[in-house]
């Protein structure tokens, strides 16, 4: 799967720490970011428990907002494969304190 279009460093080194389920992936957040999943609000830690090493991209087909924005089709474990978008929202230090997934259209 190519991430070279991921133009974000930071999110570009996160989603290769997603793709490979390594928990490094906690690495790049706050201490305790927002998250909301399709518009609602959910426990980051929570969720990624479940979806780290089992959730993944299959394809990159978009990068918007300065390489924050993320639009592919993902593999969501026991729900399947559908598009979706990862926005992630950085702070002042460079580290991620809100994302924002989604099924995109």
């Amino acid at each position: 799967m190519d991430i070279s279009k991921i133009t974000d460093p930071v999110v570009k080194q996160a989603i290769e720490a997603l793709q490979n389920g390594d928990k490094s992936w906690y690495s790049f957040f706050t201490e305790n970011p927002a998250m909301t999943d399709d518009g609602n609000s959910v426990d980051f830690k929570s969720f990624f428990s479940n979806a780290l090493g089992n959730e993944k991209f299959l394809s990159i087909d978009r990068v918007e907002n300065d390489g924050k924005d993320i639009y592919g089709e993902f593999k969501a474990g026991k729900w399947g494969n559908f598009p979706v978008f990862f926005k992630f929202h950085k702070n002042a230090e460079g580290k991620f304190d809100r994302l924002d997934i989604g099924q995109s259209k």
